[in-house]
């Protein structure tokens, strides 16, 4: 790729990244002479349309968010097979090879940071877009000190077949959030996990979770604690820790609501009155209720407890109540017959009271195991596919079998609005009373258009590609104007309009520039008349545009010089010249008036006589050819200065006849 261009306009200079779905290079625009990142899709997933379609979506998603720590996206394009996406360039190094030489952080360096971060998720939240791929790779440290998040919404491009690929997972995995790891919907909350994790990265130098393979730590995620950082790290003060312990909590539920809390906690931690704060607990109820239990088997008596927890008792051992007086206890056999009978009570008594135990024993475990049945089985019920319904509909028929629906809207211009595009899950058993999410339609969406008066038409273009406008929707009028040619100087829809992309026509009116043509000479003539050339040409005198000099060359009120533009040059109208008007000849001038008298070649010879002269006001002026048939005297006018005498030649009949000298000293 090194070398080539795409669509002629970006120069491929060198790689300078990677992941496991594409390739970032280093660029220069050729229109716009500026360095650019370019992300190139990987060859392997450009024959699969969906993922294409939906990598195209979320780089136009990506564009519609603007904000100084967001990486902004300039332009998407398709040529032989290579999707691309081109982005801003940030002269810097990533925040991953930064931790890898300089962790752990100061924190006051890693609080700045992350607290940019936020600011970048806090504005990606307000446009309904998650990042869910926040890791120290995708957050770039420009030379300036400014962070700059990138690569938002690429992951919502990942289908089936791309996030089981090596380089996706083992990439991302280590900052999952829980949830994530599930493969269930995300949401805010799951960006803020993962910045937790980068922040715990920067002030430890470690990952709060590894493993041997990606599924060991996704399940770490779910069901793990983590060493606290100010095990690793005593010099985290405890606020700082207490927001790493509250962003890493399991539960989203039990994590800031949204970026902007975490802003202010972050803006607060360092200071005097919370830099020694109490360590924040949480009721250990962070667990995944998920999770395969184990339930021991049943055993002697089982009671419940006050919170429902089972109380194991050893069964009560039988005994036989001793009588309270002599009247009161039984007769006994004497003799043989009595030792006989006793013998045959010993044979049946004791067995019968075991046995009595043991039926006891087994009605109280079938009762306790039918009582814990009946606490933690519940019946299931088969999940109804309800896409491409009505929202309605589809909640109707998911309360009619017992399941509790809950809906999200989503955009999605190829479905109507309030039609499910898709459920999660679907078509499987769940427990009755389960939620069901339905990913409604908001049908196409609304966009409001931004003003492009003033931008270049090629920034125009390339901000109406980003967002899904082909050239054929680009409707473009040129104009004469004073703005600089190539300016949009005119625009429809207008600014702040609202509009759908597939279903519109942006018209351009660009400047081509002022009219231009060719500078009048205005040289020779009278300052009135100059400026009545200067305003039929729609041209203007700059500020003191008449500068009045004494000429030799030129009489008073007669142009002698012109600025900037000299004859015949180039000019636009409006544009501003300075014109300098003769005063009349210098103080130290002296006009003579000589008389010349000459004769004809002969007596009523027809004779052309002609006149030359020299003097300041330049050399070999021609006074004039006149025809004579008789001796003629003509009165000539010369102009001496100090450094200039004068010299007059007279011609007849093209020869050379005669000449006068005159001198400034005489």
């Amino acid at each position: 790729m090194i070398g080539k261009q795409l669509d002629g306009r970006y120069e491929i200079l060198s790689q300078i990244g990677g992941g496991g779905m594409a390739l970032v290079f280093k660029a220069q625009d050729l229109l716009l002479n500026r360095h650019v990142a370019i992300k190139i899709l990987r060859k392997q997933y450009i024959h699969d349309q969906e993922f294409v379609r939906r990598f195209q979506r979320e780089a136009q998603s990506a564009a519609s968010i603007s904000h100084p720590n967001i990486v902004s996206i300039y332009d998407v394009g398709f040529q032989n097979d290579i999707h691309y996406i081109v982005m801003e360039y940030v002269d810097g190094q990533n925040l991953n090879e930064w931790i890898s030489e300089h962790a752990p952080l100061q924190v006051d360096e890693a609080v700045r940071i992350a607290e940019q971060i936020g600011e970048a998720l806090e504005h990606a939240h307000q446009n309904q877009i998650v990042h869910r791929d926040i890791k120290p790779h995708n957050i770039l440290l420009g030379k300036n000190g400014r962070i700059k998040v990138t690569d938002f919404g690429i992951a919502r491009a990942a289908t089936s077949s791309t996030i089981t690929q090596t380089g996706s997972v083992v990439g991302s995995v280590h900052y999952f959030s829980p949830e994530h790891a599930k493969g269930i919907h995300v949401s805010e909350q799951s960006d803020l996990y993962s910045l937790g994790i980068v922040i715990y990265q920067m002030v430890t130098g470690k990952l709060p979770f590894t493993g041997e393979s990606p599924i060991s730590v996704a399940l770490m995620h779910l069901q793990q604690p983590f060493v606290e950082p100010r095990v690793l790290n005593p010099l985290i003060p405890q606020s700082l820790e207490n927001i790493i312990l509250r962003l890493l909590r399991k539960n989203p539920a039990e994590r800031h609501d949204r970026a902007s809390d975490l802003i202010a906690d972050l803006s607060s931690c360092l200071s005097a009155e919370r830099i020694h704060e109490s360590k924040l607990l949480f009721v250990d109820n962070d667990h995944d209720f998920d999770e395969t239990r184990v339930i021991p088997a049943i055993k002697d008596d089982i009671r419940f407890g006050p919170g429902g927890e089972i109380i194991h008792t050893p069964p009560k051992r039988p005994y036989i109540k001793k009588p309270r007086d002599e009247s009161d206890a039984p007769l006994e056999p004497v003799g043989e017959f009595s030792s006989d009978l006793q013998e045959e009570e010993k044979k049946w008594v004791r067995p019968a009271i075991w046995g009595g135990v043991l039926a006891a024993c087994f009605l109280l475990m079938w009762l306790g195991f039918e009582l814990v049945r009946g606490l933690f089985i519940v019946d299931e019920v088969r999940v109804p596919i309800v896409e491409k319904l009505f929202v309605e509909d589809a909640e109707t028929k998911l309360r009619d079998v017992g399941l509790v629906p809950k809906r999200v809207t989503i955009f999605d211009p190829d479905v109507d609005k309030d039609v499910v595009v898709r459920q999660e899950p679907r078509d499987m058993n769940v427990k009755v009373k389960s939620q069901i999410t339905l990913y409604v339609s908001r049908g196409a969406e609304m966009l409001s258009m931004a003003s492009y008066i003033g931008k270049s038409l090629d920034e125009t273009k390339a901000n109406l590609k980003v967002l899904g406008f082909t050239d054929e929707q680009i409707v473009i009028e040129n104009e004469e104007n004073e703005a600089p040619a190539g300016t949009v100087i005119n625009q429809n829809p207008i600014a702040n309009e609202e509009f759908k992309v597939e279903k519109s026509v942006v018209k351009l009116t660009v400047s081509s520039g002022k009219k231009t043509f060719q500078m009048p000479n205005l040289l020779g003539i009278s300052q009135a008349e100059a400026v009545s050339i200067i305003t039929k040409n729609k041209l203007k005198l700059a500020e003191n545009g008449v500068v009045l000099q004494p000429s030799f060359k030129y009489e008073k009120g007669v142009v002698f010089e012109q600025k900037p533009f000299q004859p015949d040059e180039i000019v636009a109208e409006g544009n501003e010249l300075t014109i300098y008007v003769s005063s009349g000849y210098p103080a130290d001038a002296r006009v003579e008036v000589i008389d010349l008298t000459v004769e004809p070649s002969g007596e009523n010879v027809a004779t052309e006589i002609k006149i030359i002269y020299s003097d300041a006001r330049g050399d070999n002026i021609e006074w004039g050819t006149r025809s004579i048939t008789q001796t003629t005297t003509y009165p000539v006018k010369v102009v001496l200065s100090p450094d200039k005498n004068g010299l007059i030649e007279i011609y007849r009949d093209g020869q050379l006849v005669d000449y006068r000298n005159v001198n400034y000293a005489n």
